[in-house]
């Protein structure tokens, strides 16, 4: 007899399998409970303690995860094909009431990270000329611009300059002027150009779209703050004459940012992205709560944290709600929900359509389930605001963020707010990047962070398999945090990645 299941709860109906089980091996969970499984256990999937009829709830984290669509024996493979979503999920997610809670800081807590200040008072945690496109039409200009200046800008590093960015995107035409469509491109691309993390910016069009130059420039209102140039490739020649032109001006704007220097700022100027993707069943017990834990310290200490991906909180977002400071901010998160889901009904499809494959293969079974795991990265922290995809973030304090829950677009909103520093979790693996903010990854297993150990920044599996306390590993995310936000590199950025993952929610139709 082996012990080989994590039970989470003294009230749970599963367990998760710490390693692959065969079928007929006894094993044992905490409380002396011992079931000899009748089939195969991927390891991290679930097995049941307990006999389960059929329309009987299933409980994990001590919270309902899904409803039983068939009867479960105890021993059981508990799995999509007889667990399901239930009804009334939000309610049966609730903490009971529970409000959102600081913690005490620690006495030798860093309060402090080596920032870049700018001229308005914002603070960059990197130094990028970017180049702005207003339409798609103009994305391959901008992408030739950056391919034939980036590798001698990388080499600035040492003196202050991070490199050069195209932040292009698949539409500004063939849209309407006015809408939410329109109003969610307007905040986003306004959103990186005013992003501390822009020391410069290059705005490049077509010259006959509907996102013209000349009225971005005019909301942008930038004369002075920033240097900053734009033009179009109609006026400027052609493609050949226009890459010309841009390679010229990134490179004097990048002249005049050498000898940039860094300086003690304090926390409060930190807004923190916090982004999972390619879950698993460790994901809710390793790396978001020990980003939790992180996040908590951050807010209470001055600075600000970033929660998103509202599909990805359906079910759980009651939870949220409880903890919100005052009534009208729970009800914000309420609202989003309820926009969701008619808006998934109108798309034909419907909130519990994830998890995704990859997801399932990780042993996570219904959105609920995913959803329990995703709200720890957030913590326990009073809920402060709720926003709008791209709107600026409101500060200091934990804030809620609508945004899509695939992984780019929810970032790139995330950054158009005013996150300067993201921290991603990966259960199976990811190859993300954000510039111009650093992305720092925590892989949530051993497996995982050996595999792809070039990718993941901090190996959070030991939470599970060495028995570190989150508290411990929480401690050792914010000090890597702060120190990616003084200038270290994250994997992501040695890596050259996030050249691709500006991609603004497109909403509305495509005339």
């Amino acid at each position: 007899m082996t012990e080989q299941l994590l039970r989470l709860s003294d009230g749970d109906d599963v367990a998760i399998a710490l390693d692959p089980i065969p079928q007929g091996v006894t094993v044992t969970a905490r409380g002396g409970v011992s079931v000899t499984v009748s089939a195969d256990i991927p390891r991290g999937h679930k097995v049941a303690l307990r006999d389960v009829p059929a329309g009987d709830l299933v409980r994990k984290y001590g919270h309902v995860i899904g409803v039983a669509t068939a009867p479960i024996a105890v021993g059981e493979h508990v799995h999509v094909h007889n667990l399901a979503m239930p009804a009334g999920a939000s309610a049966l997610a609730s903490g009971g009431g529970a409000t959102g809670v600081l913690p005490d800081l620690p006495v030798d807590l860093r309060r402090t990270f080596q920032g870049i200040r700018r001229h308005d008072g914002q603070v960059a945690t990197r130094n990028y000329v970017g180049v702005l496109t207003t339409v798609n039409c103009s994305a391959t200009v901008a992408r030739q611009v950056v391919r034939r200046t980036e590798d001698e800008l990388a080499a600035l590093h040492a003196e202050g300059v991070d490199g050069v960015v195209a932040l292009t995107h698949g539409t500004g035409c063939g849209m309407a002027s006015r809408g939410a469509g329109w109003d969610v491109l307007q905040r986003t691309l306004q959103g990186y150009a005013r992003h501390p993390n822009i020391g410069a910016l290059v705005v490049l069009g077509l010259g006959c779209e509907v996102n013209a130059v000349s009225g971005l420039m005019a909301d942008l209102g930038l004369d002075g703050e920033i240097p900053v140039e734009s033009f179009t490739i109609q006026d400027a020649g052609g493609t050949a004459a226009a890459i010309a032109q841009g390679e010229k001006l990134v490179r004097g704007m990048a002249a005049d940012l050498r000898g940039t220097r860094r300086e003690d700022v304090g926390v409060e100027h930190l807004v923190l992205g916090l982004q999972c993707g390619g879950s698993d069943a460790w994901s809710g017990l390793t790396a978001n709560p020990a980003l939790g834990v992180a996040s908590d310290l951050l807010v209470a200490a001055g600075g600000t944290s970033v929660l998103g991906e509202t599909p990805e909180v359906y079910g759980a977002e009651q939870m949220l709600a409880e903890r919100a400071a005052r009534p009208e901010v729970g009800q914000a998160l309420l609202d989003r929900i309820a926009w969701w889901e008619d808006y998934t009904t109108s798309q034909g499809t419907t909130l519990d359509g994830n998890p995704s494959p990859g997801n399932k293969e990780g042993g996570i079974t219904t959105i609920l389930e995913k959803s329990l795991g995703a709200v720890a990265k957030g913590g326990h922290s009073p809920l402060h605001a709720v926003c709008g995809y791209a709107e600026p973030i409101p500060r200091p304090g934990f804030v809620f963020m609508d945004t899509p829950g695939y992984d780019p677009v929810s970032v790139t909103g995330m950054v158009a707010g005013g996150a300067n520093l993201i921290c991603f979790t990966t259960g199976r693996g990811s190859v993300f990047g954000s510039r111009p903010v650093p992305t720092v990854k925590l892989a949530t297993n051993s497996s995982l962070a050996l595999r792809m150990s070039g990718d993941m920044d901090l190996d959070c599996s030991a939470v599970v398999e060495q028995g570190v306390p989150l508290e411990e590993m929480g401690r050792r995310v914010y000090d890597l945090l702060l120190d990616t936000a003084s200038g270290r590199r994250s994997f992501s950025e040695e890596l050259a990645l996030g050249g691709e993952e500006f991609v603004p929610w497109q909403l509305g139709a495509v005339l």
